[in-house]
């Protein structure tokens, strides 16, 4: 049998359970089949019984058959069901367990290329797509396709005349269904296609709905998301209308099948080739085995509707992971830029040039520059959410590009300035940076990270539940959280990107002093706009363009008299004018 596994997007347990519901679909098909065989006997003896050949038949044999029939029946319904439902709803569940899995180990790049809706339409609607082909299509198709084949054999053996008359308008059927796709299969993949544009763009409205309201934009906004639902509409209609009429069409090619069979069987009896019985069994077989093609007909559309769904989830399996050994025993933790340069994408501009510094162990090394000149990218090539370009960044001496990125996130604390919490409570939020820690580690993080000024003013102290992303706080509560998760993890790297951004003075000088104290003798990062934040810091990095302009101790490099010097003056300045 062809690969199922690659063809439908299966795993190879998936693939394996499939054939075990083509299997026991061909048992129940082959069952139910000779179970006409009770008709054609019975016709049999009452003919004969009425041309005086013999008496009338004993009721017993009928209806001792009938119950082994019935009884045969279930037993195989049975194994078909837990075969084909039972197995692949069991099959999805992994599916969407792997899905995530993979989507945890992809790197950062991926995300870069695909917006949020898409992936959500795929882990989601595409999945979903598939769930009902594998469990309501592909055994009952395939199955049915075997079984017809072996009842065309004993047709054929029987009297190939009226199989051929019987059973020439299934292959010309499927084929016209199969031929159909030169034309349905581009509306289909429009249509997925429009559905993905209505998913953005309701994701998009959900995450700027503030801002919508607030520039008095709904009116237009909904005007835009109407238009394209209409769209994915009439796209999706299209689609099912030019499928529709090709069913349709192959169905009714189907049943010329029967008309075929009374002609050829009626000139037979005529030219003494074969007798009446004959023809009825034939009439017989052939409305068991028209009836299974006639929901597959529609099974056949489908399945071929979902190789869309299909091919968008197996791009998530054909992507190359972010993978490395995940032995990491670096000598330190001192971080090394070595002649790296970066850019988000083929085609995109350089991010950084060029760059190299080093970050020493035991001490704070603040980046800063003007916005877009690579310092958040710096920290993300250390955490190797991306990889360099060219170049190597090292941390004790070991190249991050080497290493399994899980295995060295262990070794990193991150705290970014788009602070991402969870719909939990104030203490769960803070224990990811953890799992295991105490409560009362916990808290002792919350307190460093000065937590404890507003998580006394909810309803449930650190019990309270912050909404999703932490609505119901404000953006400096929700970063103070972020800081005291990274706290938590203890990590011999921390990164800190814009941490105290959202801070006000009083309570950045408390987080700053509680940072100094909890980062004593790590390797630590620090990428700020204020210059106040890397006053106390032990090496400057400075960067322009995607380069290094110059690095040192902040009291050189404001005694050089350069870059760093001139945007101390200016913030001085801006900070004098605000008093």
């Amino acid at each position: 049998m062809f690969d199922l596994q690659k063809r439908h997007g299966l795993s190879e347990q998936g693939a394996a359970n499939v054939k075990k519901g083509i299997f026991w679909t061909v048992v129940v098909n082959l069952v139910v089949m000779s179970s006409m065989s009770l008709l054609y006997f019975l016709m049999r003896d009452l003919m004969a019984a009425y041309q005086g050949q013999a008496g009338l038949p004993s009721a017993i044999p009928y209806l001792v058959g009938c119950l082994a029939f019935f009884v045969l029946s279930f037993v195989t319904h049975m194994q078909q069901y837990n075969n084909t439902y039972g197995t692949v709803y069991d099959e999805v569940s992994k599916i969407r367990i792997s899905l995530a899995e993979r989507l945890r180990k992809l790197p950062l790049s991926f995300f870069g290329s695909h917006d949020l809706a898409d992936l959500t339409e795929t882990v989601m609607g595409d999945v979903d797509k598939l769930e009902h082909v594998w469990s309501h299509v592909l055994g009952y198709l395939y199955g049915s396709f075997v079984s017809t084949a072996i009842v065309a054999v004993g047709l054929l053996a029987f009297n190939w005349q009226l199989a051929i008359a019987a059973l020439w308008t299934v292959p010309v059927a499927f084929w016209l269904l199969f031929a159909s796709q030169r034309w349905v299969r581009p509306l289909q993949v429009v249509g997925r296609q429009k559905g993905v544009e209505v998913s953005d763009a309701i994701q998009e409205m959900l995450d700027s709905v503030r801002e919508v309201h607030a520039t008095n934009q709904v009116d237009g906004y909904l005007r835009s998301v109407n238009r394209k639902v209409d769209e994915s509409e009439a796209a999706n209609l299209r689609s099912e209308l030019a499928g529709g009429v090709f069913v349709n069409g192959c169905s009714i090619t189907l049943r010329l099948g029967i008309a075929t069979t009374i002609l050829v069987g009626a000139m037979l009896i005529a030219s003494g080739g074969t007798d009446f019985l004959t023809l009825f069994m034939f009439l017989l077989a052939i409305s068991r085995i028209y009836a299974p093609f006639d929901q597959s007909l529609a099974l056949v559309y489908e399945l071929l509707a979902s190789k869309v769904s299909s091919d968008r989830l197996r791009r998530f399996f054909d992507e190359p992971l972010a993978t490395g050994s995940e032995d990491f025993s670096p000598a330190g933790h001192d971080i090394e830029f070595d002649h790296v340069a970066f850019r988000y994408g083929d085609g995109a501009e350089s991010v950084l040039d060029d760059v190299s510094f080093i970050a020493r162990e035991g001490e704070v090394t603040a980046l800063v520059g003007p916005s877009g000149s690579g310092k958040s990218t710096c920290a993300r090539l250390v955490a190797r959410l991306w990889d360099a370009d060219s170049g190597a960044v090292r941390v004790g001496g070991v190249d991050v590009s080497t290493v399994d990125p899980e295995t060295l996130y262990g070794h990193c604390s991150v705290v970014f300035q788009d602070v991402m919490l969870f719909d939990d409570t104030v203490m769960e939020n803070i224990r990811l940076g953890r799992r295991g820690a105490t409560d009362e580690e916990v808290l002792s993080a919350a307190r460093a990270a000065n937590c404890d000024e507003f998580v006394d003013r909810l309803p449930q102290g650190y019990g309270t539940m912050i909404g999703e992303n932490g609505s119901r706080l404000s953006g400096g509560e929700r970063q103070r959280i972020s800081i005291a998760r990274a706290m938590l993890k203890g990590a011999p790297i921390v990164l800190l990107d814009e941490a105290t951004a959202s801070l006000d003075v009083e309570n950045e000088t408390k987080v700053q002093r509680a940072l100094s104290t909890l980062l004593r003798g790590k390797t630590t990062l620090v990428i700020a706009h204020r210059m106040r934040t890397v006053s106390n810091a032990d090496k400057v990095v400075v960067l322009e363009g995607g380069r290094v302009s110059e690095q040192g101790r902040p009291q050189d490099l404001l005694a050089a008299g350069g870059t760093f010097a001139h945007m101390v003056s200016l913030q001085r300045q801006s900070e004098g004018w605000a008093i």
